[in-house]
């Protein structure tokens, strides 16, 4: 079985047509879910939240094995995919960026609030960048998350009144209170 780094890829990434847009409807409706599926396992376990359509270096996006890669057309097709599913989002309005929610801002809310409570925070004080990169989220799915992502998951949780989110001394210091 191929690899990418530590992610195996599924036995179909050998297989030409597959990097080819399928014509016939029901044929491709399993491949774009094929993809779909895909994209979002590799980028969960790279921990890529965010998709070029016109990165050429994408290492899904392409097979030398097989010497195939997807067209621009397909790359487009598979992630705007996503997108109408709600498991990605433009970035741009050309549609060049796209950010990839392997988990949906409710579930990244969610591991949020277990994070909190399994090293019992209820009532303290980080910063934003401490979430994203602190000592007490090395090892967690909160290691290294995007920015955008985790501020849209802790405003849900500002919303159901388990936190409030604070300015701090720079615009890049924001910290947050933890109620819960």
């Amino acid at each position: 079985m191929q690899k990418l780094g530590d992610f195996k890829l599924p036995h179909f990434f050998n297989y030409p047509p597959y990097f080819t847009l399928q014509p016939v409807r029901d044929t491709r409706e399993k491949q774009v879910q094929l993809w779909k599926d895909l994209i979002l396992d590799y980028c969960r376990t790279q921990k890529i939240f965010v998709i070029g359509l016109e990165e050429e270096d994408f290492a899904l996006f392409s097979n030398p094995v097989i010497e195939r890669s997807l067209s621009h057309e397909a790359r487009a097709a598979f992630l705007s995919a996503l997108v109408s599913e709600g498991r990605a989002e433009w970035l741009d309005k050309g549609h060049r960026k796209c950010l990839i929610l392997w988990h949906r801002v409710q579930d990244w809310a969610d591991i949020i609030f277990r994070f909190v409570k399994d090293n019992g925070l209820e009532d303290s004080v980080m910063t934003v960048e401490e979430i994203r990169s602190g000592i007490e989220s090395r090892g967690t799915e909160l290691h290294g998350i995007d920015r955008t992502i985790l501020m849209r998951a802790l405003r849900v949780l500002e919303q159901k009144g388990k936190l409030a989110i604070f300015k701090g001394t720079s615009a890049d210091d924001e910290g947050v209170k933890f109620s819960m």
